[in-house]
C-alpha cells in the first residue's frame, strides 16, 4: 500500500486564526491536486505556537473550535482527503469559568467536512521554554486513524510533540494497529536540534518497527525559533 502525504511546514502566527485557517484550507487544496491523502500541520497550528495566557480566555478557545470547523467545512470537497489540524480545546469552552475548565493541546482529523477523530497531548513539557502544564490537562487516549483511499488505507497514529519523545505512546499506538507514526510538532530551534529529534524519532521506529513522519514548523515568536527540519524515516530508521 503507498500513501502520499504532505507536511505543511508553515509560519502560523500566534493568534491570527483566520489567517492561519486559510493557510491550512489552501495548503489542504494545492496537495489534493497533486494527489495527497493526507495532510500534517504542526502542533497548535490554528492558533500558532505558544499562545501562552490567551489559552485562559474562554472566548480564544472558542474562536480556536470554531477555526477548525471552518477549516472542516472548506475541505468538504476533498474526497478521502485526511487533514491533522493541531488546536487548543476545552470542554464547554464558551463559559466563563476558567477555575473548572480543562483544557487540552489537542489535534484533529478532518475528513470530507467532519471532524473524524481528536486526540490530547499526553505528556506537557514544563522546562527551559515550555509552560504547557499551566494552560492544560494531560491526555491520555490513543488515536489510530485511516487515510487514504478505500481499498488502499493506512492505519496512521497520531502523536503530538513532546508525546514522541517517550516510548509509551508510540508502543500505544502501534498495539491500537498503526502502520505509520505521524508526529506534529513545535520545537524551538538551537544548534544541533534537528538532528536531536531524528535521533530521538529514530529510537521511536526501532522500537515499533514503523515508518515515522515529523511534521514541524517555521517562523518565530518572541525570542523562540522554529526552523523547520521536518523528515520522514523508513522503517529500518534510515532517512527517507
Amino acid at each position: 500500500m503507498t500513501l502520499k502525504l504532505c507536511v505543511a511546514q508553515l509560519n502560523f502566527i500566534v493568534g491570527d486564526l483566520e489567517g492561519n485557517a486559510q493557510k491550512i484550507i489552501t495548503a489542504a487544496q494545492t496537495a489534493y491536486a497533486d494527489g495527497v491523502r493526507l495532510l500534517l500541520t504542526p502542533e497548535l497550528s490554528i492558533c500558532g505556537y505558544a499562545a501562552e495566557d490567551l489559552y485562559l480566555r474562554p472566548a480564544f478557545i472558542a474562536a480556536c473550535d470554531d477555526a477548525v470547523k471552518k477549516v472542516a467545512h472548506a475541505l468538504v470537497g476533498l474526497k478521502d482527503m485526511a487533514v491533522v489540524v493541531g488546536h487548543p480545546t476545552g470542554g464547554d469552552s464558551r463559559t466563563r469559568s476558567t477555575a473548572v475548565q480543562k483544557r487540552f493541546n489537542a489535534a484533529s482529523v478532518l475528513r470530507e467536512g467532519q471532524v473524524v477523530a481528536t486526540c490530547a497531548k499526553r505528556e506537557l513539557p514544563n522546562y527551559q521554554v515550555f509552560d504547557e502544564r499551566r494552560y492544560f490537562t494531560p491526555g491520555d487516549g490513543v488515536c489510530v486513524f485511516e487515510a487514504g483511499e478505500p481499498g488502499h488505507r493506512i492505519r496512521v497514529g497520531l502523536l503530538i510533540c513532546e508525546d514522541a519523545w517517550f516510548e509509551q505512546p508510540a508502543r500505544l499506538a502501534q498495539e491500537a494497529g498503526a502502520q505509520l507514526l505521524a508526529v506534529i510538532n513545535a520545537s524551538p530551534f538551537h544548534v544541533g536540534k534537528g538532528y536531536e529529534r531524528e535521533d530521538t524519532m529514530r529510537l521511536r521506529v526501532q522500537e515499533t518497527g514503523l515508518p515515522l513522519v515529523y511534521a514541524h514548523l517555521v517562523g518565530g515568536q518572541d525570542e523562540v525559533v522554529f526552523e523547520g527540519h521536518s523528515f520522514a524515516l523508513n522503517a529500518d530508521g534510515m532517512l527517507a
